[in-house]
């Protein structure tokens, strides 16, 4: 049998065990890209069922102030999109290899430089297993869609409170491995609570979809999670671990990673008691 994409194993495996996926954020490259490195590794030994990386990218359509300024840190430092390719490679393709799936955030602005064919070749060739592609309008993400497709690489687009019904439609359909569920109108950063529409939009999109539903965009306290956690299949979580990143130096990233681990056991406690 051919082999399937890692995405899909394991969202079939959590549907067995009733349970949800746990996808941290990391921007890659700040504060260095060996730091980013290190981190995947201590994420994914914490549990995380699927790892995001963020590709900077100097003008970020939907991200907050917390990770602009961690692209921004990134870019000054001179990091290149080959980088991000070899650090993924380093912790996906050599010695110990994590076992989360690694899944890009890239705006199409990348993509479209470097070409679709060329990008998705070198993306699945580091380890990734999809990627996210916020700014792509499903008007016009049908060629890469086919593409991905193609190559057994999944393409997670984005749907937001703001998106009609039939739009929304279109979205999912063109969607593989999970929809990306946007839990607010407006940028990413913490938020003290999720809208109480956001369960609304989550039970209309799951009468139209069986792919897992994956909320991002302010996840960031026990409470967002115990919210979600009956309808969604996972949970995204960005700035909360990025904030704990700002103005660390790579000498001084254990005292930041006792922190991203204390906050990252907190919220998978709460996403899956049972497996307490």
């Amino acid at each position: 049998m051919p082999a399937t994409n890692a995405i899909d194993d394991l969202f079939r495996r959590l549907r067995l065990s009733r349970e949800k996926a746990f996808i941290p954020f990391l921007a890659a490259g700040d504060p260095d890209i060996a730091s980013t490195a290190k981190l995947i590794r201590e994420l994914d030994s914490l549990g995380s069922h699927l790892i995001e990386i963020g590709f900077p990218f100097s003008d970020p359509i939907a991200d907050g102030p917390v990770i602009q300024a961690s692209y921004s840190r990134a870019l000054d430092r001179g990091l290149k999109l080959d980088d991000v390719f070899h650090c993924v490679e380093e912790v996906k393709l050599k010695a110990s290899p994590v076992a989360a799936p690694i899944i890009g955030m890239a705006s199409y602005s990348l993509i479209f430089r470097k070409g679709q064919n060329a990008f998705l070749d070198r993306a699945i060739g580091a380890g990734f297993s999809g990627v996210i592609v916020p700014d792509l309008p499903v008007e016009e993400a049908g060629p890469l869609a086919k593409l991905a497709a193609a190559k057994d690489f999944r393409l997670i687009l984005l749907v937001t409170p703001t998106t009609p019904p039939k739009r929304a439609e279109r979205i999912v359909k063109l969607s593989t491995g999970f929809v990306y569920c946007v839990s607010v109108a407006g940028i990413t950063g913490e938020r003290d609570r999720l809208p109480d529409e956001l369960l609304e939009q989550l039970r209309r999109l799951r009468t139209i979809t069986d792919l897992p539903l994956c909320v991002g965009f302010g996840i960031s306290k026990p409470a967002h999670v115990q919210m979600l956690r009956e309808i969604a299949d996972g949970i995204i979580v960005g700035s909360a671990i990025v904030r704990r990143l700002e103005g660390v130096r790579p000498e001084g990233l254990d005292q930041a990673i006792g922190q991203i681990r204390e906050l990252v056991r907190g919220l998978q406690r709460a996403l899956n008691p049972s497996k307490e």
